[in-house]
């Protein structure tokens, strides 16, 4: 779909700092199959899901479906010819993701249709372990980001089994979200999302439906148990209804627990792409699909899942305390602090506080019971935090003719930048290497980003050169050849910049770039006159969002109205 401007407030260059987002609206909940037809009519890529077809000798059938009027992508796991569609041993479980005339995927009955000479892949497989759920997983050869997103929702699914039968995570059995087509819902997802490349997804509170369903161990009401324990972890809100039937499979809760945070309602976008997944439930006043909008957004602070970990100690060695950050970080935590503290009978000791997302509070509470010896740990409950919204960027600045690399965080709230901080290990190193001192690496670094730093850069050329590669799939511009980066400055920068090296330039247009949608790496250079944006490749020309005319009043440039 075209780009469609819903606030006109983005649509100002130079002003703020977009994310891109994947919002779903979850008002018909959400099932493995559901979130991949979604992800696929939103613009992600098909043939990413090769992996997974080779990996289980299963394949992707895609359709177009009609419910109640919005024509959506309906997804299919079927066996390739020569796979084992009898390779299953577990209990039959329906609860809502689709039906085959009497198959079900994922166990969860939704469909109305049938797919003749194909062997449907629910239910194939055997009944595996969280184990072996792993190993399949581990064994496909994923992209690192990708397999990560899948052991980690395998672990919730597993955590919320695990936790509803009393058992331990390592001895669970999985029933139906242990199955073929199961495995290639969660995998695809997350290859999916991973092709759509977005900064952050985002769900409006997931309707769970109502009723009672057929699960493995007998009938239970919607929402399942899982769902429930799922839910638990989640950031985003459960409801129920708008209809008697399971909305919400504990694979599509499980998946969206992991990557989604919850949202009231669908945020302010600039659309650039949507569609629809099908389920296949069909309802009289009720569309059974799945929404996904893909597009880009300013964001505020936003709320974040977490749970609060303390301890007491009295007996803990510096040492251990000294590098107790480090262990803690590496198993999870997401920050540590220690203060110290008059304990019984008048003993020193420190408290140590860790933040912890919730699906990780055990494992960092063994490893502080480990590193501590502590006889007891606190845990305050899952709460929230509010967090900007960050990114690291990489600025240079040059001492003695070479150029030093250190990582910048740029935090923002409602899509402007307030805060710009130099990565202190950074700025160490390269004092260390140069004899400056720290405060000032860190200061000229920070003054680099400042200045080069925009949601929208441009980049001067003659209109003649663009002419040669407005057609061509990326632009390269002279300096490429001669520097090896092409030269770009913000709407602020520019007009001195080309006053000062191209002042008698024929036909001089402005590229206005979105930086987001470059593929090669940016850094944001000190040079004598201040910070600039240096692109190191060549620039996609569907990264061009503007040609601007780059107009002069007596001999001098005059910013286009449009960048002002």
């Amino acid at each position: 779909m075209g780009r469609l401007v819903v606030d006109s407030l983005l649509s100002h260059l130079g002003v703020c700092q977009y994310m891109r987002t994947l919002a779903l609206d979850g008002r018909m909940g959400a099932s493995g199959d559901m979130l991949l037809g979604a992800l696929l009519a939103a613009g992600a890529d098909r043939s990413v899901l090769a992996t997974v077809e080779d990996a289980l000798g299963v394949r992707y059938e895609t359709s177009s479906r009609t419910k109640n009027g919005i024509s959506a992508t309906a997804v299919d796991v079927v066996l390739t010819a020569g796979t084992d569609s009898n390779a299953t041993g577990h209990d039959g479980h329906t609860h809502g993701d689709h039906t085959h005339d009497g198959h079900t995927d994922d166990g969860h009955t939704h469909g109305d249709h049938a797919h003749d000479g194909h062997t449907h892949a629910e239910g194939a497989g055997p009944n595996r372990t969280y184990g072996a759920v792993v190993d399949i997983v581990t064994g496909m050869d994923l992209p690192s980001p990708v397999e990560a997103d899948a052991l980690s929702i395998f672990e919730l699914l597993g955590a919320a089994e695990a936790s509803v039968h009393g058992t331990e995570l390592e001895a669970t059995h999985f029933h139906e979200v242990g199955a073929d087509d199961a495995i290639a819902d969660v995998v695809g997802v997350c290859l999916l999302l991973d092709d759509l490349a977005v900064d952050r997804v985002v769900t409006t509170p997931l309707s769970a439906g109502g009723g009672e369903v057929e699960i493995a161990h007998g009938s239970y009401p919607v929402p399942t148990p899982a769902v429930v324990e799922l839910a638990e972890q989640a950031d985003w809100q459960l409801r129920g209804g708008p209809v008697e039937a399971e909305l919400l499979t504990p694979t599509g809760a499980a998946i969206l627990a992991h990557v989604a945070d919850g949202v009231e309602s669908l945020p302010t976008l600039t659309i650039d792409e949507s569609g629809y997944g099908a389920g296949g439930y069909s309802f009289d006043t009720h569309p059974n699909v799945l929404r996904a909008l893909v597009g880009t957004a300013g964001g505020g602070l936003r709320r974040d899942s977490i749970t609060v970990l303390e301890t007491n100690v009295d007996d803990a060695p510096p040492e251990i305390l000294g590098g107790l950050q480090e262990s803690l970080v590496d198993a999870g935590a997401l920050d540590v602090s220690i203060v110290p503290m008059t304990m019984k009978k008048s003993r020193p000791g420190h408290l140590v506080k860790v933040i912890v997302k919730p699906e990780d509070a055990q494992r960092v509470a063994q490893r502080l019971a480990e590193e501590t010896g502590t006889l007891g740990i606190r845990e305050h409950g899952a709460g929230h935090r509010w967090i900007a919204d960050r990114d690291s960027r990489i600025a240079t600045i040059s001492h003695d003719g070479t150029r030093y690399e250190v990582a910048v965080k740029l935090a923002r709230t409602d899509g402007e930048v307030y805060d710009v901080s130099a990565e202190y290990d950074d700025a160490l190193a390269v004092s260390a290497e140069t004899g400056l001192a720290v405060r000032d690496v860190m200061r000229r670094a920070e003054t680099a980003m400042r200045d080069g730093y925009a949601d929208r850069l441009v980049h001067f050329v003659e209109g003649d050169r663009w002419e040669r590669f407005a057609d061509a799939e990326s632009y390269r511009a002279p300096s490429l050849s001669e520097t090896g980066f092409v030269h770009c400055s913000t709407p602020t920068q520019i007009v001195s910049v080309a006053q000062s090296h191209y002042p008698d330039a024929d036909d001089p247009q402005l590229l206005v770039l979105d930086p987001t949608r470059i593929d090669a790496e940016i850094k944001y250079e000190e040079q004598p006159t201040g910070g600039f944006a240096h692109v190191y490749g060549s620039i996609p020309t569907e990264a061009v969002v503007d040609v601007l005319a780059f107009p002069r009043r007596d001999g001098r440039y005059v910013l286009p109205e449009q960048l002002q």
